[in-house]
């Protein structure tokens, strides 16, 4: 805990460096109602196995959570980018999130038998997110169509990075392919191994922002942030020129300070993109779909065989493909099963609840009816 007695000039230095890390008023709002007196403040800038580094904006803390937060069912778990409150090294709470990104664990998509409500949290309170990917065997547009849906969902904002451009005679027309379907979203392409295009990321690179790299292993991360960062920051590796997959290089999720300010979070490689929240991605991904379903017959249209589609119709006339809406329909399907599944939960969690009040009233009368017996 900070003294007391800490100045009004000292308190007002050590928020300035937290500033540099994206503290921000939505922050310091909720440590304005905590009643704990100067509590220490800090942002998870690296997860391990069984503790986390935290930076209180001059020193790096190696900490763990209070065994209280272990046991908080409803608790939030640190996550990398997290602000965080510490007794000592021990963290004690996470201050809520502005966003969060996160998936459904890997293994659990399209089976229906897998284990529900596993959420993996890849990172938190972001300003943007580069989505990499590589013009090599990585490249593919339906991936890009998930991983954008995937990020809108978790209130974030996508930048699309295209890596290994000079492994591609033509970028430019794969750059046109990808703006078709991600329609205002930005697409970059760089040459990592060139130095070719990083320049125009430096307009989401700035003191205090946030940025996570999401992509497949050998998509060119880990050499990308090097890039960034103008040094070897993270390890990268060779990808299979057979396969045309990278080994995990990445094996811990670390927020990297980079020099000219900002901060990057690299990731491990994503093999499965699952949906874990169901907000409104799809039709910010999928805006013409949504704008041919409202000359649809029917209001609540399926766009599969009912009479008057409009939607059907545009395929038919070449209007929109039948890949996008192929696409659409797939990923509304996990989306509503998710919500399905978040809503079964929620209402399992209320009759727990109702059931375990249920026990303690008939105890109390119990007791008052028999206040001879002890009741345990």
């Amino acid at each position: 805990m900070k003294s007391s007695k800490e100045s009004i000039t000292e308190k007002s230095s050590r928020f300035n460096k937290l500033m540099s890390y994206g503290w921000e008023p939505f922050f310091q709002d909720q440590v304005t109602l905590i009643e704990e007196e100067e509590p220490t403040i800090g942002r998870v800038v690296g997860v391990r196995k069984n503790s986390f580094l935290v930076t209180d904006g001059n020193t790096e803390i190696l900490a763990t959570v209070s065994g209280k937060m272990l046991h908080m069912a409803d608790g939030l778990f640190p996550a990398a980018g997290d602000w965080v409150m510490l007794y000592e090294s021990m963290i004690t709470r996470v201050l809520l999130r502005k966003n969060i990104l996160s998936r459904g664990a890997s293994g659990g998509r399209g089976k229906l038998d897998a284990a529900a409500y596993k959420q993996q949290v890849i990172a938190a309170n972001l300003d943007t997110v580069f989505i990499v990917c590589g013009l090599d065997q990585d490249f593919n547009l339906r991936r890009i169509e998930r991983y954008v849906t995937l990020v809108y969902n978790c209130g974030a904002q996508p930048v699309i990075v295209l890596t290994k451009a000079d492994l591609h005679d033509s970028p430019a027309h794969i750059v046109c392919e990808v703006e078709s379907i991600v329609f205002g979203v930005p697409v970059h392409v760089v040459s990592a191994q060139e130095s070719t295009g990083i320049v125009s990321l430096g307009q989401y690179v700035a003191d205090g922002k946030t940025i996570a790299m999401l992509g497949s292993s050998g998509a060119g991360k880990s050499t990308l942030l090097n890039r960034l960062a103008g040094g070897e920051v993270q390890r990268t590796g060779a990808v299979s020129s057979a396969v045309g997959k990278g080994r995990h290089t990445t094996t811990t999720r670390d927020l990297i300070v980079l020099p000219q300010g900002g901060m990057v979070i690299d990731n491990p490689g994503v093999r499965e993109i699952a949906f874990w929240d169901s907000g409104d991605g799809l039709s910010d991904v999928f805006p013409e779909i949504e704008r041919f379903a409202q000359e649809c017959r029917f209001g609540d249209c399926t766009h599969l065989a009912e009479p008057g589609c409009r939607v059907l119709d545009a395929v038919a006339t070449g209007e929109l493909q039948a890949s996008r809406l192929d696409s659409y329909h797939k990923m509304k399907r996990e989306l509503e099963y998710q919500e399905l599944r978040h809503n079964t939960s929620a209402d399992r969690a209320e009759k727990e609840r109702w059931k375990d009040v249920s026990l303690k009233v008939k105890a109390i009368k119990k007791a008052r009816r028999y206040p001879a017996r002890k009741l345990l």
